[in-house]
């Protein structure tokens, strides 16, 4: 694992992290070491302190346990407590939330959070009433946001503005509908930001375009924090933009990071890269200076540092989490502009970041200077981020075919490993074991 003190600071994956890190990782829920309580993981990057993983597997080998879903969701599981959740869309547009057992792969219960069918129509036409969102079988539905737990209750998010939350044995204890509350959704392609907490707070984004051209009022984007035990809103607060149509649009899930002034809640979308206070909802800086179009891949920090992929396939950008107020174009540290990820979010594992591009194309950077380490190109498409576990990076394409690389400055291929299913939702890790999410499966992969 690679996990050790010296003087007060821990070192992880070949980074230093100080104990105000630690302070941020215990705020974003109450989970256990074994959780993998939200999208990105317990500290918002994609990297698991498991240790035991799997790295070989097939239909027949390695396969503890599989579960059959309801079809279908893009939604990444979380698990807490002995429990997983995912989130689907069934054939008769049912909007469920399924709590799945993590010893044997039962489903407990199921619970249908509400109905909805997104309209496949244009955003931008010549009526106010073509301000619908459209989605397609492979990109978005409305079971695109994943869930996040404590692990003592959990919350659902789906694309149509229903946000709520269920106790572990199934209760409903709050529910919102985030459309009613703040405006209708006019992302063209389909609300997908998933859900965070931290300490009492879920907090959601919207990002999208105010739909100005049209008749109407404008439709609005912000980031909002409710209270997790009763759903009581606790601070909203607006998030304006100078980008237009689908530059205004933003699929990312925000994350909380450390830095030396406390933890900030960093959003990227409508090509601007901002930092909040996670409390009080207050904008510490902003960063505008990151034109490209719309964002699907989230930001992730590490060691004082934050990476953000400008939309649609633009360049990889590195920024030092500091300074206030807007920020400047220089305060961009370093730029990488090929074969970048449009849909998988980056990730850091021994100071070095790793990607993978929608058709393919892996790469590994030295996180700090920017200089290419290797690229290499993966078989298949994807839209799913990688996991970093154990010195490995776990790269899942559609096709449900997962390359596993060595997390180092060379590139050394350790294994490929085929499912008999589709994979959009990423893979995460929690008590030893790997979780893969497909159309048809949930997958247990167990050593």
């Amino acid at each position: 694992m690679r996990m050790r003190n010296r003087g007060g600071w821990t070192w992880f994956f070949g980074f230093r992290i100080c104990p105000l890190v630690l302070a941020v990782v215990a705020g974003l829920a109450g989970t256990r070491a074994g959780d993998w309580p939200q999208w990105r993981g317990p500290r918002c990057d994609g990297v698991s302190r498991e240790s035991g993983l799997s790295m070989t597997w097939s239909e027949t080998q390695g396969v503890a346990w599989k579960c059959p879903l309801p079809p279908w969701g893009h939604s990444t599981p979380v698990a807490a407590g002995g429990a997983v959740f995912v989130t689907s869309q069934t054939s008769d547009q049912r909007l469920v939330l399924v709590k799945i057992n993590a010893t044997d792969g039962r489903v407990e219960w199921t619970r249908e959070v509400g109905a909805g069918k997104a309209e496949q129509v244009k955003v931008h036409g010549k009526s106010a009433a073509e301000r619908r969102q459209q989605v397609f079988p492979l990109g978005e539905n409305f079971a695109t946001p994943s869930p996040a737990t404590d692990g003592t209750l959990v919350v659902a998010h789906f694309g149509n503005g229903l946000l709520a939350a269920y106790d572990f044995a199934g209760r409903l204890l709050w529910q919102r509908d985030l459309q009613q509350d703040y405006g209708a959704y006019t992302v063209w392609w389909g609300h997908a930001n998933s859900p965070i907490l931290y300490q009492d707070l879920v907090i959601s984004v919207c990002m999208q375009d105010t739909c100005a051209d049209l008749p109407g009022k404008p439709s609005p984007s912000y980031v909002v924090a409710h209270d997790k035990r009763s759903g009581r809103e606790v601070w909203m607060t607006p998030r304006p933009s100078t980008s237009s149509r689908e530059y205004s649009d933003s699929y990312t899930t925000p994350i909380i990071a450390a830095s030396a002034h406390g933890p900030w809640l960093l959003v990227a979308g409508a090509e601007t890269l901002d930092a909040y206070e996670p409390v009080s909802g207050s904008r510490v800086w902003y960063l505008p200076e990151l034109p490209g179009n719309r964002m699907i891949a989230s930001p992730v920090a590490a060691a004082g540092w934050v990476y953000a992929v400008r939309g649609k396939g633009g360049p990889v950008v590195a920024v030092k989490l500091e300074a206030a107020g807007r920020r400047p174009a220089s305060d961009i540290v370093w730029t990488h502009e090929k074969a970048t990820p449009d849909c998988p979010t980056p990730v850091v594992c021994n100071k070095l970041l790793f990607w993978v591009s929608n058709n393919g194309i892996a790469n590994c950077l030295d996180a700090l200077t920017g200089e290419q380490c290797w690229k290499e190109r993966l078989r298949g498409s994807y839209r799913a981020s990688p996991l970093a576990a154990e010195g490995r990076i776990y790269f899942v394409n559609t096709d449900a075919v997962t390359t596993v690389v060595a997390a180092e400055r060379t590139f050394r291929r350790l294994a490929e490993n085929h499912l008999d299913d589709t994979i959009v939702a990423s893979p995460i890790a929690s008590d030893g074991k790997l979780l893969l999410r497909g159309q048809k499966w949930l997958y247990c992969l167990k050593k």
